[in-house]
């Protein structure tokens, strides 16, 4: 079975990007310096629905400044999801960007530099210029321009392959939307690399006359320019692009078909402009708007076809001519307008879910009557949704909550605010769902997780020592031969064993004048338990061998101190760490001095705004924006106010190791 080598061109680290070779033809180095003061590199932090939770994530990609006023066109995977974007200019200066617009159908994003981080604000900005490119023929010479694996930028030279390239069987997709379905590619032998997306393809005269977007076994797929061009005049205008719909499959014609011009209608969607035009599957279109329809013998004609209809202005009237059974017929269809395959998710904490709106056409997929629903697209583990019984599942269908109809995402997230407005624990919500089409209804309990109930271990006598059994071995290397005990390994900073002067490496081996059981390897925990069937405020006697010595030390028992699942703990839910109290274990353990205040760092969620900052599984948190965070306690005081006046950026001062380090978190609240 043969597979086809796609990949989409976001960054990828270890890569080493190809530079050009010398610059021996002047009209390559005039092409070359016409572009490349344009060409940026792209840094983002991007979103993504999965597990339940909008997953965070860092990307890097190339764009071209192509509007003086600070415009920059790259592709949709690069940056169509950022909520955070830096932009390298070729001059090294970094500045902040925003997301003006995208088009996943397209694959194409415009941004904007933030002309105030600019060095000088006033000074203007270099720009390059679109060409033409259905002047482009195989074997013309083309540079692709961009920054592989986020590396700096780089220029590669090679020759235009083919001009109507498109994803074999549609099988790459956007954001649900079919890659191939409007673009035919400019396929090139420039030597590009992950990170080249979003960088321009340049011809002989200096000018964009494509967007770098895939890699296709060792040929580069570049959007036209002229396409390209359409979607970002309407992507700065008015920061979206309109198209219209029509409902209509077209295919190629059948092989065995004697048809010279013309595309196959292969299918019309039920209640569609098509259907309601009266266009029937098997039927010949021929004629769009007066414009001949060529004949289409291969997928690589499809486009052409589409980007008829979806560029015709949305509600206007499109005529057709064709053929039905070899007799000659015409249609009138009134086009609506289209909408996205897949709508934006959102994060619903309180639900541990990620959900959507639901689409015309996708009701019509599901065979519904109407699209008044929200779609969940994903469940976290352990989240209120996946614990309901029966459990929500992504692609379940919320139609409601406690009687209030849930029509769109926006219903959802907005009775969900109220009903937990002010709840400091779960709220039980009835809710209706559909699943595989039929009606269910479940309890979810939504809102805030309630703080554990973390009941109190009995105190136990304690000493303040660690210790290992002297096994036979250890006893006769000792010259103890014969002798059984415990050796101490480590003393409890502060503890009455420290007190009383005992040192690592005595040997224990009796306690109040009977000998300590603990002789082999499953004896570790003998003494530990002897010393817990005191009562706490005792003193016991120990028989202790330090060297050649035998001295008798009396120790006051004192209570345990907490374990570690009696500490205070928080959970920060839009920062996705957690962190507890210390402990004297964790005192102990990393040797920390006795006046160090602070908390533990016990789970970072991956792809969270903490994880993604650095923040690690042990490090101890020990100031919050220059304020000590001595306790939970006092953690929790802190967020609440970073989380309710969204704060961004703040800065963590963490312990880790040996080391200390600042972590600046960025969330976009």
């Amino acid at each position: 079975m043969l597979r086809h080598a796609f990949y989409l061109l976001p960054c990828v680290a270890g890569l080493v990007p190809v530079t050009a070779t010398a610059k021996t033809d002047p009209q390559i180095e005039a092409s070359v310096q016409s572009v490349y003061p344009a060409l940026v590199r792209i840094h983002v932090v991007a979103e993504e629905g999965g597990a339940g939770r909008m997953q965070k994530m860092r990307a890097s990609g190339s764009g071209t400044i192509i509007h003086p006023d600070g415009y920059i066109l790259t592709n949709h995977h690069v940056a169509g999801r950022a909520t955070r974007i830096v932009v390298r200019l070729s001059d090294r200066q970094e500045v902040r960007a925003t997301l003006v617009g995208t088009d996943p159908l397209a694959d194409l994003a415009i941004l904007k530099i933030d002309k105030k981080d600019l060095r000088d604000p006033n000074a203007p900005l270099p720009v390059a210029k679109f060409g033409d490119s259905a002047t482009l023929e195989v074997g013309d010479v083309v540079l692709a321009m961009g920054s592989p694996a986020g590396l700096s930028q780089s220029v590669t030279q090679g020759i235009v392959a083919n001009t109507e390239m498109i994803a074999p069987g549609g099988s790459m997709r956007l954001d649900g939307e079919a890659v191939g379905e409007l673009v035919r590619w400019i396929g090139h032998d420039a030597v590009i690399f992950p990170g080249n997306s979003g960088g321009p393809l340049v011809n002989l005269k200096g000018e964009i006359i494509g967007v770098n977007e895939v890699g296709i076994g060792s040929l580069g797929g570049a959007i036209p320019a002229n396409l390209a061009r359409k979607v970002a005049d309407e992507l700065i205008a008015t920061g979206k692009v309109r198209r219209s719909w029509a409902g209509l499959i077209a295919q190629p014609l059948l092989k065995t078909s004697k048809e010279t011009a013309g595309i196959l209608v292969g299918g019309v969607i039920e209640g569609s402009p098509a259907e309601k035009a009266g266009l029937k599957a098997g039927d010949i279109i021929t004629v769009c708007n007066g414009a001949p329809v060529p004949a289409s013998r291969a997928p690589e004609d499809i486009p052409v076809f589409n980007r008829q209809l979806l560029e015709s202005p949305v509600g206007s009237e499109v005529k057709l001519g064709g053929l039905r059974d070899g007799k000659a017929i015409e249609w009138k269809l009134i086009t609506t307008e289209r909408e996205p395959a897949e709508p934006r998710e959102k994060e619903l904490l309180s639900w541990g879910i990620t959900a959507r709106d639901l689409t015309q056409l996708m009701a019509k997929g599901l065979l519904r009557a109407d699209n008044k629903a929200a779609v969940v697209q994903s469940v976290r583990a352990g989240g209120a949704a996946a614990d309901s019984k029966p459990a929500i599942v992504p692609g379940d269908l919320i139609l409601g909550m406690d009687d209030k109809p849930v029509t769109n995402l926006a219903d959802l997230v907005d009775v969900s605010a109220a009903i937990t407005k002010d709840k400091t624990e779960p709220v039980p919500v009835l809710v209706s769902y559909e699943h595989d089409g039929r009606n269910y209804l479940t309890v979810v309990k939504i809102g805030p997780e309630p703080d554990p109930d973390k009941p109190g271990l009995v105190r136990k006598a304690w000493i303040g020592v660690d210790t290992q059994v002297i096994s036979a071995d250890l006893a006769s290397a000792l010259g103890i031969q014969g002798s059984k005990g415990v050796r101490i390994t480590q003393i409890h900073p502060g503890s009455n064993a420290e007190k009383a002067g005992l040192k690592t490496g005595d040997l224990l081996l009796k306690l109040d004048g009977t000998v300590i059981p603990s002789s082999r390897p499953e004896d570790s925990d003998v003494f530990n338990s002897l010393i817990r069937q005191y009562k706490i405020g005792s003193e016991i006697s120990l028989n202790v061998r330090r060297g050649k010595e035998d001295i008798v030390i009396k120790v006051p028992l004192i209570a345990s101190p907490e374990g570690t699942s009696e500490l205070a703990s928080h959970t920060s839910d839009p920062l996705e760490f957690t962190a507890r109290d210390l402990g004297q274990a964790d005192r102990v353990r990393e040797k920390l001095p006795d006046d160090l205040k602070g908390v533990l760092v016990t789970a970072v969620t991956p792809s969270g705004w903490a994880g993604l900052a650095g923040l690690s599984n042990e490090d101890i948190l020990l100031s919050l924006d220059g304020k000590p965070v001595e306790s939970i306690a006092t953690l929790k005081t802190i967020l609440d106010d970073v989380e309710k006046n969204k704060r961004t950026p703040f800065v963590l001062f963490v312990r880790r190791g040996i080391t200390t380090r600042y972590i600046e978190l960025e969330p976009t609240w």
